[in-house]
């Protein structure tokens, strides 16, 4: 992770990837439910937050479990490295009904935060722990930790020595990895307080373990595992430096994405550039994400599939492209771009194929977030290609629509950011309220598997009729910004000579 001064909660990242297909004939047709929408909320402060880093996160498991952040009505003790944009202290928190329950920080710590929930309910994440980091001055530590049935426990750091670390993911068996410090000094620090950056595994038998780099690397983080225990990460290879590596992902030297199992970590490869990073990883051992070509020119979406390092191809035109996320059939979500390379469209790719999955109403970009096994896919449709605004998307048999025309009119929140879609069809992610507040929010579809639901329309909305109904606004949305997480995301995985958002 990049911290900066002031460093905010918003760095724990997530990002963001396009591609496109020709919508079939059928979704001129094609019918959708309603949804009911649940705010969040917050625990007393002004906004609640869900985690949107570099690669995909479950923020949602199929028990409809939604684990996040939200601000309490607290000042942040550190205005020199505030935990969130708003300066609020902040807690992570589970909720199943809408209700959040907060899941506290650790002893003496100020704020915490989620980073992933297990299918079974296990949640990774991040607490201060009200020590000062030695070597960085007035810098809170941050203590990777795992809830377990709403108790949290902190994994400590490194043996080697070290003193911040976070946990990024989690899996059934309590399996943790993330990201972690040492004591030696490095100019090109991924966690960014210039010291070393490690990637760890850690279990309740063994606690923490340092999984090593890649060639001559000298950082490394764990992003992502799996059930049965493959481990997905981003290492330096060498010191050379990578231009494009640092203007996408912060990452200052050339990079490539490990495959670490059985105690060895795996090299999957790259196109023939310096910056290569992976977002996905499914229970099969596949894996997806971006690599650059020879010459750093463009970037591909990949998939990684036992052995076999695989260029997904644009079917639309353009040079660039990105994967962000998969399901455990192997089907691949992200983004692709026009001609010309300036505007880029939602992707689905399924046995090699892209389809493009269109946009909403006219706008001129899109980007897909998540796929679920029944292969729907949320992302985010825009009106203007800078990222600057964006409205959330369902895309289903073919058809794409505006998740703003399928919850109820007057709605108190507008979708801007959804990020997980579970195998239910329910979704999470984060809206606006009428004070342009950020909160989490999950939809419940009105169907056949959620039958008597309090406040559901189970009519059928036809996707024309959706499409052309207006928007529901929530005031001004048009003049809006995103959430700083999703910003980050998109100037994360830009496109060549395109800056997504402001400050890039």
């Amino acid at each position: 992770m990049k911290l900066s001064k002031p460093a905010c909660m918003a760095t724990i990242t997530f990002f963001v990837v396009a591609a496109s297909l020709p919508l079939t004939a059928q979704g001129h047709n094609q019918k959708h439910h309603h949804y009911k929408l649940i705010d969040m909320g917050t625990l007393g402060g002004p906004q609640s937050y869900l985690t949107i880093p570099d690669n995909y996160a479950a923020v949602l498991n199929d028990q409809g479990t939604v684990t996040g952040w939200a601000d309490t009505s607290t000042i942040d003790p550190y205005p020199n490295f505030c935990f969130n944009e708003d300066c609020f202290v902040s807690h992570a928190f589970q909720s199943r009904t809408g209700n959040l329950t907060d899941l506290g920080a650790l002893p003496d710590g100020a704020s915490s935060a989620s980073t992933w929930i297990s299918p079974n309910g296990l949640i990774a994440g991040v607490s201060q722990n009200g020590e000062i980091d030695p070597l960085v001055s007035g810098f809170p530590e941050f203590r990777a930790v795992l809830w377990k049935h709403g108790n949290i426990s902190d994994l400590g750091t490194l043996p080697a020595g070290g003193y911040e670390s976070i946990a990024n993911a989690v899996n059934n068996s309590g399996l943790v990895v993330g990201v972690a410090t040492n004591t030696t000094p490095d100019a090109n620090s991924m966690f960014g307080l210039g010291y070393q950056t490690r990637a760890f595994r850690w279990d309740n038998e063994t606690g923490m373990q340092d999984l090593g780099t890649l060639g001559t690397g000298t950082d490394a983080e764990a992003l992502l595992v799996n059930q049965h225990e493959q481990i997905v990460g981003v290492s330096y290879t060498n010191s050379v430096p990578s231009s494009y590596c640092a203007q996408s992902f912060d990452l200052s030297l050339t990079t490539g994405a490990f495959l670490w199992q059985n105690g060895s970590m795996k090299d999957l490869g790259n196109f023939g550039g310096t910056c290569t990073f992976p977002t996905d990883l499914n229970d099969q051992g596949q894996v997806v994400g971006i690599s650059t070509v020879s010459g750093d020119q463009f970037q591909h979406a990949f998939l990684w599939n036992h052995g076999s390092l695989n260029d997904l191809p644009n079917a639309i035109g353009g040079n660039n492209g990105a994967a962000v996320a998969l399901n455990n059939a192997g089907d691949v979500v992200g983004w692709a771009s026009l001609p010309g390379d300036q505007d880029i469209q939602a992707a689905l790719w399924r046995n090699n194929t892209m389809t493009d999955l269109g946009t909403v109403g006219g706008d001129p970009c899109s980007v897909g977030f998540s796929i679920n096994a029944t292969k729907q896919v949320i992302g985010v449709s825009v009106p203007a290609c800078d990222f600057s605004q964006s409205r959330a998307f369902l895309w289903e048999d073919g058809s794409i629509v505006d998740l703003n025309t399928l919850i109820p009119p007057h709605s108190k929140l507008y979708l801007t950011s959804p990020a997980t879609i579970n195998d239910q069809g329910e979704i999470a992610g984060v809206g606006l309220d009428s004070n342009s507040e950020g909160h989490a929010f999950l939809l419940i579809p009105c169907d056949e598997n959620h039958p008597s639901v309090e406040g559901c329309d189970y009519t059928l909305v036809d996707a024309t009729a959706a499409s052309s109904r207006p928007t529901p606004m929530v005031g001004d949305v048009s003049s809006r910004s995103l959430p700083q997480s999703l910003m980050r995301r998109m100037k994360r995985y830009h496109l060549p000579g395109r800056a997504f958002g402001p400050g890039n």
